[in-house]
């Protein structure tokens, strides 16, 4: 049977048919929906979670493979980073259930902080690696990197990036296979990564590097497409689609499935074969460095950018000298910054940081980041997942000593991002004694990438009912004073205003927990038994125009609910929820609500 598939729904179909039976992940896009689609396997014996963060879904991975079954974990680009340290070491140890991680890169940056080249990761790590360049390759290839990984006694990389996980193509399905589950047996050897056992791993570990090596050179995703042999190209993933609809066949094409170990000779014996080599990539000269590092001339970076995503006019422009086709209009797009929905719960924290003087914002990767934008502009650092506490605490701490003694830091984190990574800051800030304030702001969902349940929801990603995180009695717990945290509704303008104003004026650590679910989201009846009463989902607001001087307050809070025109404010009932931040602001009375 075919079917249209994104190259994530076949990454996971992938696995579903080589036979996976454990798969866990930390969503983040552009890998989010791989686990997002493994639930629908739940009857057929395949188990899969959310993990609270990308080394744990590696760990839990890890044990799973040593327990005797097939394992996958997932994870963006950067969440790689937060996993190294289990990645680099079952390296070393091998594996015994087949162990793929799939790891996709951001070129372009279309939901990331950074770009990152993980092809770079597997050489460091030494794990072989592969990189489809279709759905129908992505759901393919899944089969070959669990077989390799047994094969080989490795981890398997499976690298992806954002233009394969989420372009859709035709898919063919096909039957689930699964291995009997391997007897565990001891083996303390190979699993037990003490220097004295490591140092015998590693060595094996080169030698499995060159076993490796040496079949990438004969594997059926490595192999030619003889065309014209004027020109020949080497590329993978999806820079081989570009470059495919670049020169057609006009050009030979040696795509490479396999990146990890180089197949030094497969490459040789190609470009002896053709007058010209271009080799073309995403981001960093992977292939490049690795094929003039044994002498075979090429053409690469120095006409293909070196950074931000390709296509094929990029491609037909640095390669060829031709300009793309361009159309121009007389109709002008509207131009719709991202900004927090209409409702969001963030939003009345932010207003209220925003008319707070003297204070620096520390802020984390979420929803909540869009706290720096116009016109809230309450946001001042944005690094990394967690890194909100802890920098807030650095921060803290310099202009305690020997700074500004005045200027209070406040650090914004999500309920999910605090699981991810938010906890351990919180323990350093209570640990050495800090002094600024973590704002924990719980929306009830992870938000950002869709919607993914966590430890703080009560349901696990296969719908079963699952214990809830309790963040204040964590706080507690960590050594945050239970006289210093603050459980607020963050709709309400004045009692937020006034918990933020308590808490950063004491000169030790101190916790806000900003307690509203997300506006989009489908409500549980936690939700419904807790905030109804509250409004949640019984009112919306709307603007007695009688009443209202067009002051443009209530449009200072950048709610997407207010449209505003040079003569009046109206409110769209369709995207309005009734969280009356704009009532609280309007000077004028001008804005009531009314039952939705």
């Amino acid at each position: 049977m075919k079917v249209i598939m994104s190259g994530n729904e076949a990454i996971a179909r992938g696995a579903y048919e080589a036979g996976v039976r454990f798969a866990s992940a930390y969503p983040g896009t552009p890998s989010t929906e791989i686990l997002e689609n493994m639930p629908q396997y739940k009857d057929e014996g395949v188990y899969s979670e959310w993990a609270p963060n990308e080394k744990v879904a590696v760990e839990a991975a890890i044990g799973a493979s040593v327990a005797g079954v097939r394992a996958m974990s997932a994870m963006k680009h950067v969440g790689l980073n937060v996993a190294a340290d289990p990645v680099f070491t079952v390296a070393y140890t091998g594996v015994t259930g087949g162990l793929v991680i799939v790891v996709a890169d951001d070129p372009g940056l279309h939901s990331s902080q950074n770009e990152q080249d993980n092809r770079n990761t597997a050489k460091s790590a030494r794990l072989l690696m592969i990189e489809p360049s279709s759905s129908q390759e992505a759901k393919d290839y899944m089969k070959i990197a669990f077989d390799l990984s047994e094969k080989f006694d490795t981890p398997v990389l499976f690298h992806v990036t954002t233009r394969v996980c989420h372009s859709k193509g035709i898919v063919e399905l096909g039957e689930r296979v699964v291995k009997e589950t391997i007897p565990f047996e001891p083996n303390i050897k190979k699993y037990v990564a003490t220097p004295a056992n490591a140092t015998v791993l590693r060595a094996k570990l080169q030698d499995r590097v060159e076993a490796m090596e040496e079949y990438a050179n004969t594997i059926e995703i490595n192999q030619p497409e003889w065309n014209d042999t004027k020109i020949g190209v080497v590329t993978s993933g999806i820079s081989y689609q570009y470059v495919k609809e670049t020169f057609g066949d006009k050009a030979s094409y040696l795509k490479l499935g396999m990146t990890f170990p180089f197949p030094t000779k497969l490459v040789k014996d190609f470009c002896s074969k053709v007058d010209k080599v271009y080799v073309v990539e995403e981001m960093d000269p992977y292939l490049e460095e690795y094929m003039k590092q044994n002498g075979i001339e090429c053409i690469g970076k120095d006409l293909i950018p070196r950074y931000y995503e390709l296509n094929t006019d990029i491609v037909r422009a640095s390669l060829l000298g031709e300009k793309p086709e361009n159309y121009s209009s007389d109709v002008k797009a509207v131009v719709r910054p991202p900004v927090l929905c209409a409702g969001c719960p963030h939003r009345g924290l932010f207003y209220v940081l925003s008319k707070i003087k003297n204070i620096m914002i520390t802020g984390d990767i979420g929803c909540y980041t869009l706290g720096s934008a116009a016109p809230l502009n309450a946001l001042h650092t944005c690094f990394c997942m967690g890194g909100s506490i802890s920098t807030g605490h650095g921060a803290s701490i310099a202009l305690r000593e020997f700074g500004d003694k005045d200027l209070k830091v406040v650090s914004v984190i999500g309920d999910s991002t605090f699981f991810h990574t938010g906890i351990n800051s919180l323990e350093d800030l209570a640990y050495n004694k800090g002094s600024n304030t973590a704002i924990i702001l719980d929306n009830r969902i992870t938000g950002m990438t869709g919607h993914q349940q966590n430890p703080g929801t009560g349901f696990t990603l296969m719908g079963d009912e699952a214990a809830e995180i309790d963040i204040p009695a964590v706080c507690k717990a960590i050594g945050i004073k239970e006289e210093n945290i603050w459980i607020v509704n963050p709709n309400k303008l004045e009692e937020t205003k006034e918990a933020v104003k308590a808490a950063i004026a004491k000169d030790e650590p101190t916790v806000v927990i900003t307690r509203w679910p997300c506006a989009l989201k489908k409500f549980s009846q936690q939700d419904i038994d807790e905030f109804t009463s509250s409004g949640l989902m019984t009112r919306q607001c709307e603007i007695d125009q009688e009443k209202c001087r067009n002051c443009k307050m209530c449009v200072k809070t950048g709610c997407p609910a207010l449209i505003s025109t040079k003569d009046s404010v109206v409110i769209d009932k369709n995207n309005c929820v009734g969280c009356t931040v704009c009532k609280q602001v309007c000077p004028f009375g001008a804005i009531q609500e009314v039952p939705r």
